[in-house]
């Protein structure tokens, strides 16, 4: 080994060592990163393992004993030291645009169309894999790794710069021959690409966890994301984690003319980067490169999920720009759904919290796109019959859009001779109530007010974020409220206390047998959650009632309308109907559920307890100029230039008189469009409705003015300030059904 070992450092380093450990330290750095960069980025090391590590405890010794010496940037600190403040927020250099789909070869072709219409003649272009990971940004300062963050909103994403200093292909500082390409040495450079997980360490890592007892993760691609926001920055250095690196946030940082020319370049500074790339000329060549990646997929050492295809030259990319959502001169090309087949063992009945009856497939578990799939919602009895799907059937199963499991219909030459065609049960699964499915409808519902499996849903909507908002009210924590008999409706959260609910048994013991109770500090915080829910707005108690038909844009209209509980009860069935937007199905379906005399008692509990069920008046003085009355707006997409969410945009542009509608039409009067805007936006190019860049109608209206239209009314100064509501809020909607 010493022999190997002197072999690795020329002889005026090694000169140097002796007298000067500075010189030292710093010919092991870069000796360990250059054996590093052979090993991770480009899969051809030249040294054995043992060689390595003793380089590297020579460093360490060297270090500990000059610690003035020690750099972030150093081999020894990829674990330790350094902590930083982890998941603080970090604005990207610029946004991280999402990429526009293709999901066959003619949404591919029609691409490339637009890129020869662009510029008169095909251009060349890069295919890339479509690495199905965890997006990073990089940034460097003087060369040395500085940030990393995760994609976030694509504007800000979460400062992760000390897990990735685990991640042994990420270089802590890059590569001095690269550096000559950086045009401002005295510039941050922020580059960009996935992090991932191989399949095999993905297999290792779950096989672990179900030793131990914990859930497993459903795709590499979660586990990656997982284990890059550890709190502890050595489980992420025992994930096994790589990286493919393959843009920069802002080409005019380094001297390279186009994609092609970029990967290179990132090559030689030390990144790890894919070498499953083609300059393409034709069409030809980037069809031929699709079909390949196809079907190389399976065999692949990590997950993919499409292929990626850029317009070479930055200055061509640069001539075709961006739309408020992708950039125009890149396309995800979308794998066709992998299909599996696998077997139908049970059709089960899922109860909703609106007593709809949804039929389950429950599936011999099987791999789909890189997760196991073992149940499959079908919907409804129709849509079984429909597809003739039975028990004992060989089913083909296939995620649509690569994530939500769907069953496609059985292999009928496998069907067994006893099977079955399947119906409805006439009784409900969980409290064993008639049935019942009402005309015009496709869906069975369970008529009594009793269900438990109503309960809990019923009192897991009420405690939702797009409802009240009862942080911490989990469904482990309201089935065992639900299992003692604690909670039977809505208005029971609000007799809970701290000590009852720091004695709920959870259904575990601890290490010495005991049962693990819910504890003080949680239930502290709950019983303050519960107390700030009785003051949300009135609209958003009337959702979490849980009327069939109202979801959140109902109950605002409901709201707007009768500010209180007491006025909405007084109103007529036809007053209900002539809201705009409202109509006589959800009128119906309100007037019923408010003479319901369960729910009024349910109703009457929770004025008691201090639930706020009106709205407080606003004086005429304090009334904001309806300057946008008349006009229908769309929002769609995640408006982070704006600074506002959806939900704070669609209440400021409705303080104004705005209609805020969920669907385009020929009367949409603006589609506000932000980051991964979807078929809204499709569809309102399409109708060519205008779609104003989103802040300019939603920061500061004062200076950006109205959306160019026809007689559109000047907008207000700005939008008053709302309260931002938390992400990942609740929207199913369903029945009137008692509390």
């Amino acid at each position: 080994m010493a022999d190997e070992q002197q072999t690795l450092l020329d002889e005026q380093a090694l000169a140097e060592a002796t007298s000067d450990p500075a010189a030292r330290i710093d010919a092991l750095r870069r000796e360990i990163e250059h054996h590093s960069y052979l090993y991770y980025a480009q899969d051809a090391p030249e040294l054995s393992d043992a060689a390595f590590d003793s380089l590297m405890r020579e460093l360490r010794v060297l270090e500990a004993a000059h610690p003035e010496l020690i750099d972030p940037s150093s081999p020894t600190q990829r674990v330790g030291g350094y902590v930083g403040e982890q998941f603080a927020p970090v604005g990207h250099e610029r946004r991280m645009y999402s990429l526009d789909n293709a999901m066959d070869l003619d949404g591919l072709d029609a691409w490339i169309e637009r890129v020869v219409e662009a510029f008169g003649r095909m251009v060349p272009v890069v295919c890339e894999l479509k690495i199905d990971g965890s997006s990073i940004a990089l940034t460097y300062e003087d060369g040395r790794l500085v940030r990393a963050a995760t994609r976030g909103d694509g504007a800000t994403g979460e400062d992760v710069t000390a897990n990735m200093r685990t991640v042994k292909d990420v270089p802590l500082r890059l590569r001095e021959g690269a550096l000559g390409a950086v045009v401002n040495p005295d510039a941050t450079v922020e580059l960009r690409g996935e992090v991932y997980m191989p399949k095999s360490s993905f297999d290792a890592l779950n096989v672990a966890a179900e030793a131990n007892g914990k859930q497993a993760f459903a795709n590499p691609r979660n586990a990656a994301a997982g284990s890059l926001r550890q709190k502890d920055p050595a489980i992420t250095a025992n994930r096994d984690l790589s990286t493919f690196i393959y843009a920069v946030a802002d080409e005019r940082a380094l001297a390279v003319s186009g994609q092609w020319e970029l990967l290179a370049w990132l090559r030689e500074a030390g990144f790890h980067v894919n070498p499953d790339v083609e300059l393409c000329e034709t069409r030809e060549a980037v069809h031929a490169f699709c079909e390949r990646a196809i079907e190389r997929r399976e065999d692949l050492p990590y997950e993919i999920d499409g292929v990626v295809v850029k317009v070479n030259a930055f200055v061509q990319q640069e001539s075709m720009g961006y739309t408020a959502r992708a950039p125009r001169w890149a396309i995800a090309f979308k794998f066709p759904p992998e299909e599996k087949t696998t077997l139908l063992r049970d059709i089960t009945v899922q109860v909703g919290r609106t007593g709809k009856l949804t039929p389950v497939a429950e599936l011999e578990p099987v791999v789909v796109a890189g997760s196991t799939v073992a149940r499959a919602t079908l919907h409804n009895e129709d849509e079984v019959q429909r597809k003739d799907v039975r028990v004992g059937d060989t089913v083909i199963v296939r995620k649509a859009g690569d994530v939500i499991p769907e069953v496609l219909g059985p292999v009928l030459a496998l069907r067994p001779d006893d099977a079955q065609v399947w119906h409805m049960p006439a009784a409900c699964p969980s409290c064993g109530s008639p049935v019942i499915r009402g005309e015009g409808e496709v869906d069975f519902r369970c008529i009594s007010i009793d269900c438990p499996a109503q309960a809990l849903e019923r009192l897991l909507h009420w405690a939702s974020r797009g409802a009240m908002d009862i942080d911490g009210m989990g469904e482990e924590i309201v089935s065992r409220l639900v299992e003692s008999g604690r909670l039977s409706d809505v208005a029971d959260y609000y007799t809970l206390d701290e000590v009852e609910l720091s004695l709920v048994d959870m259904g575990r013991v601890n290490k010495d047998g005991e049962p693990i109770r819910l504890g003080a500090t949680v239930a502290k915080k709950l019983v303050a959650a519960i107390d700030e829910s009785r003051g949300r707005p009135f609209a958003r108690a009337l959702f979490g009632l849980g009327v069939r038909h109202v979801g959140k844009t109902i109950a605002e209209l409901l709201a707007a309308a009768y500010p209180s509980i007491e006025a909405l009860m007084e109103a007529s069935e036809e007053d209900l109907a002539a809201i705009d937007g409202v109509g006589p199905k959800i009128a119906r379906s309100v007037f019923l559920f408010l003479r319901t005399p369960d729910n009024v008692a349910v109703i009457e509990r929770l004025r008691a307890h201090g639930v706020a069920l009106a709205d407080a008046a606003v004086d005429a003085g304090e009334q904001l100029p309806q300057t946008l009355a008349g006009l229908t707006f769309v929002l769609t997409g995640s408006l982070v230039d704006s600074g506002m969410t959806r939900d704070e945009a669609g209440a400021a542009l409705k303080a104004y008189g705005a209609k805020v509608s969920g669907s385009v039409s020929k009367k949409t009067s603006f589609v506000v469009a932000g980051e991964a805007a979807g078929p809204k936006y499709d569809k309102a190019v399409s109708l060519g409705l205008p779609v104003p860049d989103q802040a300019a109608p939603l920061r500061n209206l004062e200076t950006a003015g109205a959306p160019a239209a026809p007689q559109a009314p000047p907008l207000p100064a700005q939008f008053p300030p709302q309260p931002r509501p938390s992400p990942g809020a609740r929207t199913d909607h369903g029945p009137a059904t008692p509390l």
